[in-house]
Parts: C-alpha cells; sequence; structure tokens
C-alpha cells in the first residue's frame, strides 16, 4: 500500500476527476484524508489534494471553470475572462501558449476537462481507470494507491539501463495499471469518464537567427525569472555554472534580495567558487554564501538510511542529504523561493546530432562544425561517416537498440549524430530481466515515434524530459524545508525559444553555450560571459565509491532487485568491491542503486495510506 502523500509533512498533490457520477467513489475515498477541494461547474468533485495557497488561480464563466496550479503570474480575472471565451478543450492552445512559468493547466469545459503538464515533465500527468472514470493526478504513486497497484517489475528492469531507457518507455510509470501522458499532449476526459491523450503541441522549426533568438530567449527566461520573484523580498539562487549564473544575475535585476550560494567540489580543477565571487563582485548587491566541499556529505553516504518516498526511481534518492545542504541553509535564512540552473545543459549546449539535418540542408557549415566536433571527441572517422549518412527510422533505431543490451558500451569517443545513444544493461542483470528488457523495447519499437523529426531536437527534447523528472524529485526534497525548487529552463517558452534558434547559431565546437551568452549580454557580468568550463562531477562519484563502498555492498545484503529476479547480487557485490571498470559508467550503476532504494522505501510506508474506493 502506498502511503498518502499528505500523511505528515511532505510534498503537494493533486487529483483531477472526469464531471461525472461514476468518479464520486474516488472523491469519497480521497475525502478521508486531509484535503483541499475544488468543484466542477456543476458542482461534481473536480480537484482534489494538497497545494500551498499561492499556487492555485481559479476562474469560472458560465459551465467552463480554468485552473492553474504552479509557479505563475496568472489572475483569476484572466482565467474567469478566458473562460468565458472557450466552448471546446482545443480553445485553450492559445491561453496555454501564452502562460509563462511552470504549472499544470486543467479546465472544465461543458462537462469535459483538460488536464496540462509542462513539456518536459516537470510538472507531470498520470492517469489510470479506476471504478468506471479515468483519474488524473501529479502523482504516480497517488493513483498506484487508489488502485492497490503493485509495481509493474518489467517496467522497473527498464530502469536499470544505462545511460537510461530510451523514448517511450524512459517516462512510463512503474506502476501496473498507471500511464503517462507524453511530451506535447494533454489528458482529455469525457463527460462518461472515459480519458485519451491530445497532441497539441510541437517543436518549432529551428529557423531563428541568432540575431533574433539571442532577444527572444533573453526575454523569455526574464520573464521566467520574473514570475518566481515579483513580489518577495528575498530569493535565494544557486550560482555555479553559466546557466545558474544568468538566473541569479536576472533574479538581481528585481527588487528582491538575492542570496547566492556555491558548493565547492572536491575536484582540485573544480573552478565555480572562482567564476562565482568574479560574478558576485560584477553584480553587486547579492548576497553570496559558499559551501566547502568536505561540507558536502559524500555520493553513496547514508544509503541505508534513506526514507524519501518518490513515485519512481530517482538519481536524488542516492544522496537525499547531499541535495537538501543549500535548501536548508538557503531557508534559514528566510528564502521561501530558490532558483537553479537545471535544464540549461541540455537546451544551450544542445546535440551535435543536428548535423545529421544540418549536412543535408547546408553543407558547408554543416563540415565545418562536423570537423570541429570530429577533433575534440575525437570521433573514429568510419563511424562518423556511418552515423552521418545513415537514413534509419527512430523504429528502426529503437528496434536496433534492443538487440544490444548487453553488448559492450560504445566507447566516449563515439559519434553523437544518431538518435541516441543506445542503451546497455548492467553486466549484473539476470537474465529473466534482459529479456523482459527486450521484449518491452521491441514492442515500444512498432508503434513509436520520436519527439521531433530532426534527430537532434528528438534528443534535446527526450534529455529534456529525463532530467526533468530528476530535477521534480529534487524539488520535492526541497519542499522538507519549505522551500520551492524553481527551475526556470524547463519552462515550456524558455524551451521554445531555445528549440527555434537555428542549430548552426546554437550549437559549436568552437563557442561554449553562444545563445545564452549572446542572450545575457548586459545583463551578466561581461568577465563571466568568457567562461567556457563546467564541473561534471566525476571526480565526487569516484571518491564517493571509494569512501562509502561499505554502504554499496549493504545494498548487496538480501537485495530486493535480487528478490524480484531483476539482478544478480553477487555480481554486483564483485563489482562495488573494486573500482569500477573503464568500460562500466558510474551512472550504471546509480541506476540500480535508486531502483534498489525505491523498491527499499516501498517498506518503510505506513498502513495509512489513500483507501481505494
Amino acid at each position: 500500500m502506498v502511503d498518502s502523500p499528505d500523511s505528515g509533512e511532505g510534498p503537494g498533490w493533486l487529483v483531477v476527476l472526469p464531471d461525472c457520477a461514476s468518479a464520486a467513489r474516488v472523491a469519497a475515498a480521497l475525502r478521508t484524508r486531509r484535503v483541499q477541494e475544488v468543484s466542477h461547474p456543476s458542482g461534481r468533485p473536480w480537484l482534489l489534494g494538497r497545494w500551498a495557497i499561492d499556487a492555485l488561480a481559479v476562474g469560472e464563466a458560465g459551465r467552463t471553470k480554468i485552473a492553474v496550479v504552479g509557479e505563475h503570474a496568472i489572475t483569476p480575472d484572466r482565467l474567469g475572462f478566458a473562460a468565458g471565451r472557450v466552448d471546446t478543450l482545443s480553445g485553450l492552445d492559445g491561453l496555454a501558449r501564452g502562460m509563462a512559468g511552470s504549472s499544470h493547466l486543467i479546465a472544465s469545459v461543458t462537462g469535459r476537462v483538460r488536464v496540462q503538464g509542462s513539456l518536459t515533465g516537470f510538472r507531470r500527468v498520470f492517469h489510470a481507470r479506476i471504478g468506471d472514470a479515468t483519474v488524473a493526478a501529479d502523482r504516480a504513486d497517488v493513483l498506484a494507491a487508489l488502485l492497490h497497484a503493485d509495481v509493474d517489475e518489467q517496467r522497473l528492469a527498464a530502469r536499470l539501463l544505462n545511460p537510461c531507457a530510451p523514448h517511450p518507455l524512459a517516462g512510463e510509470p512503474v506502476w501496473r495499471e498507471v500511464s503517462t501522458v507524453g511530451i506535447g499532449h494533454y489528458l482529455a476526459l469525457d463527460t462518461d469518464g472515459r480519458g485519451r491523450p491530445v497532441a497539441w503541441w510541437a517543436p518549432p522549426e529551428p529557423v531563428v537567427p541568432m540575431a533574433e533568438g539571442a532577444p527572444a530567449l533573453r526575454e523569455a527566461l526574464s520573464t521566467a525569472v520574473e514570475v518566481r520573484v515579483r513580489g518577495r523580498d528575498l530569493v535565494s539562487c544557486d550560482l555555479g555554472g553559466l546557466d545558474s549564473t544568468s538566473v541569479c544575475a536576472l533574479a538581481a535585476r528585481g527588487t528582491a534580495k538575492v542570496i547566492a550560494y556555491t558548493a565547492d567540489g572536491l575536484d582540485p580543477l573544480c573552478d565555480d567558487v572562482t567564476w562565482a565571487r568574479r560574478t558576485v563582485a560584477g553584480l553587486g548587491g547579492v548576497g553570496h554564501h559558499v559551501i566547502a566541499g568536505d561540507r558536502l556529505p559524500m555520493v553513496f553516504e547514508g544509503l541505508r538510511e534513506v526514507d524519501e518516498r518518490f513515485d519512481e526511481p530517482c538519481p536524488a534518492m542516492m544522496h537525499p542529504s547531499r541535495c537538501l545542504v543549500i535548501p536548508r541553509l538557503a531557508a534559514a535564512r528566510g528564502s521561501r523561493m530558490h532558483l537553479t540552473g537545471f535544464g540549461g545543459d541540455e537546451l544551450l549546449a544542445g546535440s551535435p546530432a543536428h548535423l545529421h539535418t544540418l549536412i543535408r540542408t547546408h553543407p558547408r557549415t554543416a563540415w565545418q562544425r562536423l570537423r570541429g566536433f570530429a577533433a575534440q571527441g575525437p570521433w573514429p572517422y568510419r563511424e562518423t561517416l556511418r552515423q552521418l549518412w545513415d537514413n534509419s527510422s527512430y523504429r528502426a533505431w529503437l528496434a536496433r537498440a534492443g538487440e544490444l543490451l548487453t553488448d559492450v558500451p560504445p566507447p566516449l569517443e563515439a559519434p553523437a549524430l544518431d538518435w541516441g545513444t543506445p542503451p546497455r544493461l548492467p553486466p549484473w542483470a539476470a537474465p529473466d530481466a534482459v529479456e523482459a528488457v527486450r521484449e518491452l523495447i521491441r514492442t515500444a519499437a512498432r508503434t513509436a515515434e520520436p519527439l521531433a523529426e530532426r534527430r537532434g531536437q528528438h534528443i534535446e527534447l527526450e534529455a529534456m524530459g529525463n532530467n526533468a523528472r530528476m530535477v521534480r524529485q529534487v524539488g520535492q526534497l526541497a519542499t522538507r524545508t519549505g522551500l520551492t525548487l524553481a527551475a526556470p529552463y524547463y519552462d515550456d517558452r524558455v524551451i521554445e525559444a531555445g528549440l527555434a534558434v537555428r542549430p548552426q547559431d546554437r550549437i559549436s565546437p568552437w563557442r561554449y553555450k553562444p545563445l545564452i551568452v549572446e542572450a545575457m549580454r548586459g545583463i551578466v557580468p561581461d568577465e563571466s560571459l568568457t567562461r567556457h568550463t563546467k564541473d561534471e562531477g566525476s571526480y565526487e562519484a569516484e571518491a564517493g565509491m571509494r569512501e562509502q563502498r561499505g554502504e554499496l555492498l549493504a545494498l548487496c545484503e538480501d537485495s530486493r532487485l535480487a528478490r524480484a529476479g531483476l539482478i544478480d547480487a553477487e555480481v554486483l557485490r564483485e563489482t562495488c568491491g573494486r573500482p569500477l571498470p573503464p568500460t562500466l559508467p558510474f551512472d550504471a550503476l546509480y541506476q540500480t542503486v535508486v531502483c534498489e532504494l525505491w523498491l527499499r522505501t516501498l517498506e518503510l510506508e505506513r498502513a495509512d495510506g489513500i483507501q481505494a474506493a
């Protein structure tokens, strides 16, 4: 039984019901808990859950009611005006395309319901058939509790893949009978309680030149930050790489006092603190605090004490105390809103796979960029040409990837021009798990469509989705401190502005994130815009494994993954007992550790969870 996320302190949650009598039993089950509630225009229960008072705005006109939940600047009056102008679910597309910030958009229109999250999945929409009604929620475990659903061990096995499960498997809930809405879709619920996903968004054509794209990104990101900062006396920010530096500089333009935090790394080559101090000196008026590397909990430290319950395995489970260091310090100083640079890498560094399209449309430019990327890799000549000229569909790539799950991983210098990095299962994956994942991929490959027609955009959107799901869970951790964790780069309008810029302007082997550099001129201190380095964390991972080996070995004892037949615990124990071989990246171990931890937290759940109707 899944514990109710409203029992005790913890993150908020939201359930959306269709406007039909068959949803009444679900509403009755939810009302046994401490919930807030908003009704349909008909008077039937519509929204139930727990959310911050200032996160919800509702407007109504006639038989239409619109709600927005999250980080936004929209008013009830504006929603009421919009409600008076729409009579179909698709009529809300215009409102959705004009909203800044990050939120769920939910509408009840003459008995029909639209439930929409964010493009990346930072705001997720799950759904399940409960009795005769399709019910939506922003957390999968809430629906699983109502269903008394078990873990789907086949889907869980796919979470062992490294670097991650491929689209469309990556975001699938690990609960039986629970589904999710994909990128660019919303969930439509009809008057009989039936639900179906509806496509409403597609990536923009990347045709905007830098001269137009940089001001557009500047405006979108400025608005995204303003939504979070407006009306506050104090906000806090991460201040590390160029992405968080830009967000911090934008926050400093407002009237709120800004406190910035920089975590120093153990890696002697980490230069975040040096650059952060230069930025603070250039901005003036920003409070700055540095957390010494030896004050941060190590990677893998305290694994046996992890008790945070997420609705899916999440990398944040490996070191929740590490994730909470800065939020706790910021909250202690009075901050209730913390801004981060998460999401900037996927959008601003971009994917070299754009060269696959560019070679066919702008061959001269593509060859110039290709030589630069190939030299940096260095990329093997033959494999580079093979990927460049290969025109295989995404389905063909996915089917091929499913047959290579136990092969040696591609080398680090492999070209990045295909539909993605072919995933691999770790050597400790059990044979039954390998076959289960292979069957999942084979099935998906029969009907899968890429997230975008161009390989580069597909890879970027997939990376945004994968990382946004992780940041969503970090945000859940941050609620322990009373903070809202905001990630403006995952806002829909920011993503659209970035993806619209021509890849030959946005992605370069010779310039570091040129789009944000051009967009932030005059906002970020000039010296800070010259930075081209980034701390990537491998030093901490290696040190953590060396110093916390006992924590890892303890997880091998009575492994829940082994109980489920998904791994060979003895092979995992042998691997954890020595340094990882060069062919096995740390991410492969991360995936297994978080799956193991997630199964263990299920055993800690209390018996007073949400009861099914």
